[in-house]
This record gives structure tokens, C-alpha cells and sequence, in this order.
């Protein structure tokens, strides 16, 4: 943690909150102290916070989230206003500024918008300011969100070149079983890889203000990872808690970075929306996974969703478990007239042909 340079601090609703489950300025102020230390040590920070739509909630006296989108994307009009001001009050008093950046999914999709992002996020830190990120919950809606901010603050982390992506969270980190059910739980101190054993230890949320839970929070870990950067979920109340991890203090759960994927095989693994799904055969899922193969229409069993060609689908083996993503060459109206063919077959099925290959190896990654 020592060689950190640059680290992403994604702040959860639920560690905003107070014992009156109210977002709380003295909270916020523990994050600027924070922050401010591992300035003053060098380190720069770019926050992802939640809290918008719990502010939005309290300025209006609710006690439930409303299931309707639009109440919602209200909600969050009204609360960033008020989140923001408390980070502008409480980072003054340490003597920084910060900047608002609003995203949605299209955002990170377009690599020019992206690229636009990455150059704001580099000059604000380069003029000592802090970037406060937080979707943009006032407007995104299904097809654009990101679907909670520890996913949102794993795209960061990769797009900012950080060195570390820190969760702050009301769980001391990832346990071996259910700590509500189970009071011998304990906590895993590091996980070197996110297998289906470590997964099925996740659970979601039960907040009325929170999106997300451990699921996500394990998401987010593989995101990163696959970027070759660490992850670590820690409790957000301790005591210095930032400043504590970033010294090495083995604290919460570290999620170890595995090989770093080129910068547009994880584009194509985790910065689009999976449109469709495919299921290959075994032969074709061998050729895929060991061999290094494009994959071909003769492999190709079932294909789900409408999507059109140059978008992002999931390959699953015949087991229904997802064994790649990449980029479609066809349509799923065209895949389901040549699935089953060679490719020689293509351009006589359909008249026309783009490729031999349905996804190419070098817009595929497996997962």
C-alpha cells in the first residue's frame, strides 16, 4: 500500500448515515480529515459517493424509497444539491476544493466522452482539487445506469489509472457465512481470486437507502482486478480508516488484483452493456476458453435478446455459467439463421457476409 499514488474512495449511503439513519455532516467531515491526510502524504483521492437519493428522501420527509424511476430520478435532483453543499462545507474546512462529476453509463460507452472524462479527472487533481463522482441519478435510467456506485467506482479506478480502489462500507469486509445468521462469522483477511465459492458468500442489501450490498461490492473487486488493481472493503466508521489502509494495516478484506487485461480487452469485458446472450456448445466453449479460438457459428446453440452487430453479448457454455464477452459481428436475428452452419454457409444463408467469425478472438475476453 506504501507505493499507492493515486487512490479511488467509493463512500456507501449507509456510511453517510447517522445512528438516526440520516446522512450526517459529521461523517462527511471524517472523510475530508481523511482525505486531507493522505494528501499531505502525497497520495491523491477521487471520491465516488453515494447519498443522493437519502437526501433527497430526508429534504422531503419520506421514509421509503418510491419504486417509481421518475420519483426517484426526482429524489436525486433535489438531494445532490444537498450532498454536495455538505462536501463543499466540510472540505473547506480542510483547506480543499472539490468538483462535481455526474455520469451515466453512456459516458464511460462512448470512448471519446471517456477519454474527455479521464483529461477532467487528471486536471482537477493536477489543481489540487477533489473529484466527487456520483452517477447521475436524475437522469439515468435502466439502459444507461450503472446499477449501483461500487461498480461506477471500479470503472473509475481503471479510467483514472489509480493504484488502489478502497470500499467503505457498514461491513467489516467479506465473511465466511452470513454474520446475521451466524455470530462465529469471520472475516477473510485476503482472496487472491473471485471463484463461485467466494461468490456464493455475497449478499445484497436490505437498506431503504442503499443500492448494491456485497454482490456488487464483489463485482466491483473483479472489475478492478482484471485492471490489476486491488481492492479492499473495509467498515467507513473506523477511526482514520482510510489513512489506515493505505499505511498496510491488514484491515477488512483485500481483494488481490489478477493479470492486467490490455486497456481494450476490459473495455470490452466490463465498459459496455451486455445486450444478448449466446450458448455454445462443449466443443466450441473448448476452442474458446483453452485453445484461443474466435468463435464460429457451428459452436452456437441458443441465442437470447435483440441486439444488433457491434454490440456486447455474453458467451455461456451449456451449463448456463459465463465463460466470455465480446463483440458481435452479426445481429441476433442474423445468428439464429446461421447458428448450427459452417462458415463457408454464411454468405448462402444470408445473402451477405461481415466475417467468418460471430465474435473475433481480439474483441472477445474470457471470463
Amino acid at each position: 500500500m506504501l507505493n499507492v499514488k493515486r487512490v479511488v474512495i467509493k463512500v456507501g449511503t449507509s456510511v453517510l448515515l447517522d445512528k438516526e439513519k440520516k446522512i450526517s455532516t459529521d461523517m462527511v467531515r471524517n472523510l475530508a480529515k481523511q482525505v486531507k491526510a493522505i494528501k499531505d502524504k502525497g497520495i491523491e483521492s477521487i471520491i465516488v459517493s453515494s447519498g443522493a437519493i437519502a437526501s433527497g428522501m430526508e429534504t422531503l420527509g419520506l421514509k421509503k424509497k418510491p419504486k417509481e424511476i421518475e420519483k426517484r430520478q426526482a429524489l436525486a435532483s433535489v438531494g445532490q444539491i444537498k450532498l454536495m453543499k455538505m462536501y463543499m462545507d466540510a472540505f473547506e474546512k480542510e483547506n480543499l476544493k472539490i468538483g462535481q462529476v455526474l455520469l451515466t453509463h453512456e459516458d464511460i460507452k462512448s470512448k471519446s466522452r471517456c477519454l474527455n472524462l479521464m483529461n477532467t479527472l487528471n486536471s482537477l487533481l493536477s489543481m489540487n482539487i477533489v473529484p466527487v463522482i456520483n452517477e447521475n441519478d436524475a437522469l439515468s435510467f435502466k439502459e444507461i445506469r450503472f446499477g449501483d456506485n461500487d461498480n461506477l467506482s471500479a470503472l473509475i479506478a481503471q479510467i483514472s489509472n489509480s493504484d488502489l480502489l478502497m470500499l467503505l462500507s457498514d461491513v467489516d469486509g467479506l465473511c465466511d457465512k452470513d454474520p446475521r445468521k451466524y455470530p462465529d462469522a469471520c472475516i477473510i483477511s485476503v482472496v487472491k481470486k473471485i471463484d463461485d465459492k467466494i461468490e456464493k458468500l455475497a449478499t445484497g442489501t436490505r437498506s431503504e437507502k442503499s443500492v448494491g450490498g456485497m454482490v456488487s461490492k464483489l463485482e466491483a473487486a473483479k472489475k478492478a482486478g482484471c485492471y490489476g488493481i486491488p481492492t479492499r472493503i473495509v467498515r467507513g466508521d473506523i477511526e482514520n480508516i482510510a489513512w489506515r489502509v493505505i499505511k498496510g494495516e491488514n484491515i477488512g478484506t483485500l481483494f488481490q488484483p489478477e493479470a492486467k487485461l490490455a486497456r481494450n480487452k476490459w473495455w470490452t469485458a466490463f465498459a459496455f452493456k451486455v445486450k444478448g446472450k449466446i450458448w455454445v456448445d462443449e466443443g466450441a466453449e473448448g476452442a474458446l476458453v483453452h485453445n484461443g479460438k474466435s468463435l464460429l457459428p457451428s459452436g452456437i446453440t441458443t441465442v437470447e435478446g435483440d441486439f444488433s452487430r457491434g454490440e456486447c453479448i455474453e458467451l455461456n457454455n451449456m451449463s448456463g455459467q459465463v465463460i466470455a464477452r465480446g463483440i458481435t459481428n452479426y445481429s441476433s436475428s442474423d445468428i439464429n439463421k446461421i447458428k448450427g452452419l459452417k462458415s463457408v454457409a454464411i454468405e448462402k444463408k444470408l445473402g451477405y457476409k461481415y466475417a467468418e467469425e460471430i465474435v473475433h478472438r481480439d474483441n472477445m475476453v474470457i471470463i
